[in-house]
This record gives structure tokens, C-alpha cells and sequence, in this order.
């Protein structure tokens, strides 16, 4: 995540659409696991999918073995237990290192300096250090030759090659090379061959035991930039190409197999065959992971999984449902995806633009004649996204609206074109700004020219345009469309904001504004419309009363987008200053700033509040921000003891039951042969059950009880009641049991005072409350009594007339709340 300075209410969480970079990954078997695990490095971080911490530095290098990760950073090295700690730095290079070899209980590293230092990994101490000649012997790469024991292969940018022993820290053997730079070493399935890729295109497949080329190939698209060998019996190397693609070579027959083009649409940073298994993964600088199986006829591998993200920086982003899970992003690289904010298997890509989807199928992508152009800016809305499509994009320069569907993950139906412009195609004219109507029925499209016109989104007809000619003098900078589809509001570059009554398309409202605006945006809920003008302050509009409420001033750089928060209290808005800034429109102040490594160009809000949602200057991810002012501290205060709902949940009162001792002897019947003596057996007519209800003592609760059936108020035993702990009105609704010397018709009065308290509508959590008790302790002998059967149905019948008003009471509080929450007042 970009480093952040200063922010009280949004935290880094964690970044999407980040898979690789320009570096090689490196593959991983985890014995314990029985798995290959893939790693690649982005930015500050290596994924293993699984991410690891954040490193101080964008990473150089990256290596593995089966115990650790090692990347370095820098002029530093760290190494990583499971993925996540650091466990081991190493401090000694003086320059930034570029190559990393693990080697047994040791590491390998090369700076740029051209000193190779040999490094004791639990130690940490340095074992060996060679520094090379630049101008003789510069190294570009390095393996250890399989069953080599202490021995490491060097290549040079001047071609040739040098076999040393690092433990007696000899030169063994220098191969003269073949007169071009070494770009890749790679061991073969073959001991004592190891293959050689140079940046004149050539692959050398050479017996390093007798310093003998066995075998010669030429790539015609560039400099070799991977090798792999298959191992699950095929004769097969893969080689990679700075253009993207990746060519098969048979090392039995000594032919060039198949080519797979385009496999990237950036230079092939790495590929490996998986150990045994006829599977291909392959990164790239495009930030795409890619894994390939050969399971048909002619040797050609076909794409069986794949992670990819935006190969260039993303110009707009925005939440698409709801439910704060998907965000669609546009791409300067051409494409629209949507990136999962749960698990990565839910991303999926919606395809590049263009005028001619079948063509683009048959040539493909980059052979595409009629490819449209970035996207600049888009609208989405799932109201009827299941029937139709449901996004409508703006392209960088272009006149065409290209409409798309998100339940097809493609481009739509529909290419809206003004026809005003059919006869004179060579004016420049493009879509400034587009909007969707919250029924998801009617796109609304605004020009440069100042047009702004309304497509339906079903058909893709024209439904009509704003103002006689032009909506505006100048281009059109802002547009959109009120909740009920009943205004909609533009605001242009002649500084002027409008306001048009959507069906009718008549002008209700003209508003100056003090300088052009840059852009806008309508929170649709509060009907609040935030105006970005070209002097770098924002103007707050309320839609109700057309008049200015809030003018922020602070940024130092264009603003280059905004967003509101879900119940439209906080506008949140980043500038080229390298800002990020919250302000409260019911305070109109500044809550919050914090800055950015690079410059945010893309703002959104999630729907639930909880995360915003950031893309930044030449960066390729989207960033996440969670929202703390949703957190709040757990207390452990416990509840206040006269909290009466907590009565239901207080254990039992009443002794446990004793386990019963054994007597240290037992007694036995004097004789010439001794016997147990038997517990007597008591007579049939004696019970084991003891009635209390002679022995009970009425308590002043069970009186007051008493009293209120002749006098029919219940005031003096609620009160008493009240003044009551738990425990104390626990053992009070006990005792109105007969067991427990209690009486049937205290049972009913009691009844009979909670339907008083529900007929007072007062206190009706403390009602609930007692009654509960009361049922918990007494619903067995409650149904077999019809008295007290036809009271409880009286109290139930009273206990929902009033919930119903009680309900009606919470809906009304909520409905207040939430518009004051929502209005400024």
C-alpha cells in the first residue's frame, strides 16, 4: 500500500489487482504440504498467494528454497519464515543487488557493483566475497550445476562463463562464450548440460564437462529472457521473449515446435515447467500470472488458469453494487475489469473495447483494427443489469459511447453515436461525462461540443437532447441525474451550472459559478452536488434549495476526484498535491488529510462505509482503506446491575444437590456369619415429597399480590418489584408456585399486573423481562391450569397491541434520523 501520513479515520487494509512485476518467479515445493507454491514479487511485497509484509523498498531480487524466502531490497537482503516474519537481515553490499541464488545452507548474492557475496544463513556472517572486474567480467547471471558439489556457474554480459568451487574459492574453468551477453542459465533434466540463453537470441545447449555445444537454437523475437525444461518424459524447452511470447523447442529432433503468441503482452519475466507434471507457469511485467497445460495434439500449451490485473495504470474506479464486494476499474491499458473485495477467484475481466467484437475474436486483441482507445470515465447501475446492459463508458478522445454488461463479463450491445455528427466525422468531438438513471433504464451522455443527449439503454435509441442546439457554450465537465429521474444537472466549461427538468428537457435553473469546474458529483440521496472547480476549491450545491451551502478550500494541485460517504456527511476528494482529504459537510470543516506516495486519481466509496477505495499515479493496483471511525474499543464493563433483562439469565438459586459420602463403615448384623444390614424400605402411604407450603412464610410481594385482586392495582407490587436485585426476584416468582407455597390465583394476579404494565405502555422492557422469568419458571404448570391459560392468552394479546405501537414509535425515530443524518441543517 502507498505509505500514508497523517490520517486519523482511514488506515491502509490491503491492495487488489497486484500480481507480478518485471522480476522472474520463483517456484516453491512444500514437502510437508505436497505442493508447489508460486512466488512473485509487486512493489514492496512478494505474493505466494498468500501476501507477504511490506518491505521498505521495491523488491530487486527473489529467491527461495525449501525453508525460507529471500528478497532483496536495495543494498539489503531479508529472509522470511512463512511468508510473513522476518527472520534473517544481511548488511554488507554497497551497492543495490540484482541476483540472488540460495545454495544449501548458504546464500549467493550479486550487487552492481560486481561483488558476489557468499552468506552463512543462520549466521548471518558472510562466508566468501568476489569482486569482479566490470570491464572484464560483469555478472548477469548465475546457477549450480546438478550433482556440481561446492561449484557455481557464472555468466557475464561480455559472454563468457566462469565454473568456481566457493569453498576453496578457485576459478576451476572459464568457457570463452559466444560472443553475446548471457542472459539466462538454466539446468537441464541432463546432468552436466546446462542450457544458456544470450541476448542476441540464441540458445546454446552446452556440456559443461567437456566444454562441448551439443546443440544450437535461434529466437527471432529478441534476447532470451527464460529457459525451462519439461520433465514428465517430453524432450521439450520453453523460451521466453521480451515481445511476449514463448517459443517449444525439441531437443530430440533439434527443431523449433510451436510458438505461443501473445501469452504476454509484456516481456516473459519468468517461466518454469512444474516438476513431473506438464504444466507451465509463466509472469510477466503486464502484472499476470498465467499457468499453461500441454494435453493437446501438436505440442501446444493452452491457458488453464490465470491471475491477471491492469497492465497499465487505472484512470477510474468505482463500487458497482451495493453490497461493497465488486469494484470495476478502467484501465489506461484499455480494458474494464472488476476486482473481487473477498477472494481473488471472483475477479473476472470485461475485455478491451471495440467497434467490432467478432472481428476482435478472429485476429485478436493487439491485431485489432477498430480497438477503441482507454477508457476516460464510466457509469454503472444494477437495476436492471440481470435484462440488459448496465455500464456505460466514455473513450479517451472518442466520440462512440460503448455500453457493456456485467453479467456477461463483455462488451455490450449497443455503440451510441450522436447523429448530428454523421456528415462531418472531422470535427474533435468526444464524451466528456456520462450517467445512468437510477431505474437503469436511460443513459445520459454530455460532449466537448456541449451536446448532451439520452439514449434509452434497452434499444439504444435517441431519446431527445438538452437545450435548443447546446446544452452548453463550452464542453460539458459534470453531468448527472437526480434519484427520481425528475432533474438532471450539468455543469460545463462557459462556467455555468444548469439544472433541466429530465423528461421534458426544459432549462428550470442557471447557476454562475466563480470558476470552470472541473467536475461534479451528485450524492443522490441527499440530493447534494459537490462542483471541483479549476481554482482547486469545491462547491457544495443543495439540489432542493439551488443554492451554494459549502465552499472547501486547501488543495494545491487539480483535483482529480471525489466521492461522498453512503449517508452523504463526508466528501472525501484527492488532489495532485498528494492529498487525500475528508470534509464533514454539516460542520463545513476538514476532518481529516493525509498524503500519499503518489498522487490518487480515482476515488470511491463502498456502499457500507466501511473501506475507501483508491488508484494512484502510475501505479497498477487498487487500493483499500479501512474506515475506522466503524471501530470502536470492546468494553468489559459488565452491565449495570439494575439492567432487568438480565434476570432471565441468572442461574438457578436454589443449593445444588450434595453427593451423597459413604459412611467409613458399613454397618453390618451381629452373627455366627455376619450380613449387611439393608436400608429399611419405607411404607407405601409415606411420600418423599416435602410440602413446603405449611412451613413457607409469605413474603410482602405474595401479599401485595393477594391485595391486588380485590383492589385491581398493581402500583405497590411493581414498585416493590423494582427495588429488587435478580437473585431477589428470582426466588419472589418461585415462591408464587403451589410447591412452593404459592396459590394458583397469585399465579393469575401476577398475570394480571404485567398486563397493568403493558396497558400503562411504561416500562415495557421491564415487562418483558418478568415475564420471561415467569414462563422459564412456571410454563409446565401454567398450561395444565386453564385459569392461568386464559389469563397468559390476555397478556399475549396486550403484549402485541403494544409492540405494534412500539414499532410504529422506532419506525418514526428511524426515519428522522436518517434524514437528519442525510440533510444539512
Amino acid at each position: 500500500l502507498p505509505r500514508r501520513l497523517g490520517s486519523v479515520i482511514f488506515s491502509g487494509f490491503r491492495a487488489l489487482g497486484l500480481y507480478s512485476n518485471h522480476l522472474a518467479h520463483v517456484l516453491r515445493f512444500h514437502k510437508k504440504h505436497r505442493e508447489f507454491y508460486v512466488l512473485t514479487a509487486v512493489g514492496q511485497c512478494f505474493h505466494t498467494y498468500n501476501v507477504s509484509n511490506a518491505l521498505p523498498e521495491d523488491i530487486s531480487s527473489l529467491a527461495a528454497d525449501r525453508m525460507l524466502v529471500y528478497a532483496a531490497f536495495g543494498k539489503l537482503i531479508s529472509a522470511f519464515a512463512k511468508n510473513k516474519e522476518v527472520v534473517h537481515t544481511y548488511t554488507g553490499h554497497q551497492a543495490d543487488v540484482h541476483l540472488l541464488l540460495p545454495f544449501g545452507d548458504h546464500l549467493i548474492s550479486v550487487d552492481k557493483d560486481n561483488v558476489v557475496i557468499i552468506w552463512d544463513v543462520e549466521s548471518e556472517d558472510t562466508y566468501l566475497q568476489i569482486s569482479y572486474d566490470k570491464a572484464s567480467f560483469e555478472v548477469s547471471a548465475l546457477m549450480h550445476p546438478s550433482t556440481y558439489l561446492n561449484k557455481i556457474l557464472f555468466g557475464s554480459s561480455q559472454g563468457s562463463l566462469q565454473l568456481w568451487n566457493i569453498k576453496s574459492n578457485k576459478l576451476l574453468f572459464t568457457f570463452p562464450g559466444w560472443a553475446s551477453a548471457v542472459t539466462v542459465l538454466q539446468q537441464t533434466p541432463a546432468v552436466d548440460v546446462v542450457g544458456v540463453g544470450l541476448a542476441s537470441g540464441q540458445i546454446i545447449i552446452h556440456n559443461i564437462r567437456f566444454d562441448e555445444t551439443l546443440m544450437k537454437f535461434q529466437q527471432d523475437w529478441g534476447p532470451v529472457t527464460a529457459l525451462s525444461f519439461r520433465t514428465d518424459g517430453h524432450p521439450i524447452m520453453a523460451s521466453g521473449s521480451p515481445i511476449g511470447h514463448i517459443g517449444l523447442w525439441d531437443l530430440e529432433e533439434k527443431k523449433f515446435v510451436t510458438q505461443m503468441r501473445n501469452a504476454h503482452t509484456t516481456a516473459i519475466a519468468g517461466l518454469t515447467f512444474l516438476q513431473n507434471e506438464p504444466l507451465l507457469i509463466t509472469n510477466g511485467a503486464d502484472n499476470a500470472i498465467r499457468v499453461w497445460i500441454f494435453d493437446v495434439a501438436g505440442g501446444d500449451g493452452r491457458l488453464l488458469r490465470q491471475r491477471t490485473g491492469h497492465s497499465a495504470p487505472p484512470t477510474k474506479i468505482q463500487h458497482h453494487d451495493q453490497s461493497s464486494l465488486n469494484i470495476l476499474s478502467a484501465g489506461q491499458d484499455g480494458t474494464l475489469q472488476s476486482f473481487s473485495t473477498v477472494h481473488e477467484r471472483f475477479n473476472k475481466s470485461l475485455g478491451h473495447g471495440t467497434l467490432n467484437k467478432t472481428r476482435a475474436k478472429k485476429k485478436g486483441v493487439r491485431n485489432d483494427t477498430a480497438k477503441l482507445p482507454a477508457i476516460t470515465t464510466f457509469a454503472s447501475e444494477t437495476a436492471r443489469q440481470s435484462d440488459w446492459d448496465g455500464i456505460i463508458a466514455c473513450h479517451r478522445g472518442f466520440l462512440v459511447t460503448t455500453t457493456w454488461n456485467y453479467q456477461r463479463g463483455s462488451i455490450g450491445a449497443h455503440k451510441l453515436e450522436p447523429e448530428r455528427f454523421n456528415k462531418n466525422r472531422s470535427l474533435n468531438v468526444h464524451a466528456t461525462a456520462v450517467d445512468i438513471t437510477s431505474c437503469g433504464n436511460f443513459a445520459v451522455i454530455a460532449l466537448s461540443s456541449g451536446h448532451i443527449d439520452v439514449y434509452n439503454m434497452q434499444s439504444g435509441f435517441h431519446r431527445g437532447h438538452y437545450g435548443k442546439d447546446k446544452a452548453h457554450a463550452g464542453a460539458v465537465r459534470g453531468l448527472s441525474v437526480d434519484a427520481l429521474n425528475q432533474l438532471t444537472v450539468s455543469v460545463g466549461a462557459d462556467r455555468l451550472l444548469k439544472i433541466w427538468r429530465f423528461r421534458s428537457k426544459e432549462l428550470l435553473h442557471t447557476h454562475s459559478l466563480p470558476a470552470a469546474p472541473a467536475s461534479s458529483l451528485l450524492h443522490r440521496d441527499s440530493g447534494m452536488l459537490a462542483i471541483a472547480l479549476d481554482d482547486f476549491t469545491i462547491h457544495i450545491l443543495d439540489m432542493e434549495t439551488r443554492r451554494t451551502v459549502r465552499r472547501f478550500s486547501g488543495h494545491r494541485g487539480q483535483i482529480n476526484d471525489m466521492t461522498f460517504s453512503p449517508d452523504g456527511r463526508w466528501l472525501i476528494t484527492a488532489s495532485m498535491d498528494c492529498t487525500i482529504r475528508t470534509w464533514d459537510l454539516p460542520s463545513g470543516s476538514l476532518v481529516d488529510c493525509f498524503l500519499v506516495d503518489a498522487a490518487a486519481v480515482s476515488l470511491s466509496m463502498s456502499p457500507t462505509g466501511n473501506f475507501l477505495a483508491s488508484s494512484h499515479v502510475d501505479g497498477l493496483g487498487i487500493y483499500l482503506w479501512s474506515n475506522n471511525t466503524l471501530c470502536s474499543l470492546v468494553s468489559l464493563r459488565p452491565l449495570p446491575a439494575d439492567y432487568e433483562p438480565t434476570v432471565i439469565m441468572l442461574p438457578g438459586t436454589c443449593p445444588k444437590n450434595s453427593g451423597l459420602s459413604a459412611p467409613f463403615f458399613i454397618p453390618t448384623i451381629p452373627g455366627l456369619v455376619p450380613q449387611f444390614a439393608l436400608p429399611s424400605t419405607p411404607s407405601e402411604d409415606q411420600s418423599k415429597i416435602v410440602n413446603l407450603g405449611v412451613l413457607a412464610q409469605k413474603s410482602t410481594f405474595y401479599l401485595q399480590l393477594e391485595n391486588a385482586l380485590d383492589s385491581n392495582s398493581y402500583e405497590e407490587p411493581v414498585k416493590l418489584l423494582r427495588e429488587l436485585g435478580p437473585s431477589a426476584i428470582e426466588t419472589e416468582l418461585r415462591a408464587l408456585s403451589p410447591d412452593m407455597g404459592g396459590d394458583v390465583r397469585v399465579m393469575q394476579s401476577f398475570l394480571k399486573m404485567i398486563s397493568s404494565i403493558l396497558q400503562s405502555k411504561r416500562d415495557f422492557d421491564l415487562a418483558q423481562a418478568y415475564l420471561a422469568l415467569f414462563l422459564k419458571l412456571h410454563l409446565r404448570f401454567i398450561a395444565d391450569q386453564p385459569e392461568l391459560m386464559e389469563e397468559a392468552e390476555s397478556v399475549s394479546a396486550h403484549l402485541e397491541e403494544t409492540w405494534m405501537s412500539m414499532q410504529m414509535l422506532l419506525n418514526q425515530n428511524i426515519c428522522l434520523l436518517s434524514y437528519i443524518k442525510s440533510a444539512l441543517l
